[in-house]
């Protein structure tokens, strides 16, 4: 179903398309209230998982209509934030460290959407990772789509947003522990700053590339570290575990913040600098100069 689309009638769709995911989540969400086999009530963040999967196959769906996988790359920096506001009023609670979280995800939701929108070239166009997938791999590339492109990535998300949403069921006292308000305060710092390091990043790349077209982008953070976007999404989500783990200490759910660590550093970082150092004959040398990360 190629056809051609402006790129604002395009984020219109791509928002329509979003909406009718949320609805089909929420409606979900609430329809599934206990477990199908044995019929005992099952917990809200199971309910909240699997609206999350259903979301996540809807927006796969429509990639499928319009033969393109882009159509799911906004889903990364929209659920979180939208998911944490749902999840207040859900939940009833307003305590600091949700207010905290509201705060730091927003940020960060506003900072990754809004560089979307600038990067965004209409629904026609599709990210050269997936083309590069589609092209090398035809027989198996729906399978890859739907469970490596589309699946993955929200399965990783849940797992790193897990310790933000269990902040909703502390009943650890702030007032007790000036530590432990200390620590919670520095995890929210770490996430929003950390958006703005990426923030900063996005600005100096698009400027860099509008006056150096085909250059390597080698100025400010860039000068600094390779991938100081990605450096900052690592962090945010290690600074959404440390405002969980402030209140909790260590458990398994830093698991959440070591998978996204893993999936950068195993899989997105790679694949960048692989087209990076075919592309720009400067690459390498650039490479050997600057560290993978601030």
């Amino acid at each position: 179903m190629k056809r051609t689309y402006s790129k604002w009638s395009s984020v219109a769709l791509i928002a329509a398309i979003y909406v009718l995911a949320g609805v089909a989540g929420w409606l979900l969400f609430e329809g599934l209230t206990l477990h199908p086999f044995t019929h005992s009530p099952l917990h809200p963040l199971i309910r909240l998982f699997i609206a999350d999967v259903l979301a996540t196959v809807v927006v796969w769906a429509f990639g499928l209509l319009f033969e393109n996988v882009s159509v799911y790359d906004p889903y990364w920096s929209v659920f979180p934030p939208i998911a944490f506001l749902l999840w207040a009023f859900y939940t009833g609670v307003w305590t600091l460290p949700v207010i905290l979280l509201l705060i730091a995800s927003w940020y960060w939701g506003w900072r990754l959407t809004r560089n979307w929108a600038i990067t965004f070239k209409g629904i026609g166009h599709e990210d050269w990772r997936y083309t590069k997938y589609r092209d090398r791999h035809p027989l198996v590339f729906h399978t890859i789509n739907l469970f490596g492109l589309n699946m993955m990535p929200t399965l990783v998300v849940f797992a790193a947003m897990l310790p933000g949403l269990k902040l909703f069921e502390s009943t650890n006292p702030l007032t007790t522990n000036p530590l432990t308000l200390c620590l919670l305060i520095f995890g929210c710092i770490v996430c929003i700053a950390s958006a703005t390091i990426q923030l900063i990043a996005d600005k100096q790349s698009h400027d860099f590339r509008a006056a150096h077209p085909g250059q390597v982008c080698n100025v400010g953070l860039w000068k600094h570290g390779r991938h100081p976007n990605y450096f900052g999404e690592i962090q945010f989500w290690w600074g959404i575990w440390i405002m969980y783990a402030s209140l909790n200490g260590i458990d398994m759910f830093i698991g959440g913040a070591i998978a996204m660590t893993a999936l950068f550093l195993g899989i997105s970082i790679p694949l960048m600098e692989k087209r990076q150092l075919a592309n720009k004959p400067g690459y390498a040398e650039y490479r050997k100069q600057t560290r993978i990360l601030i």
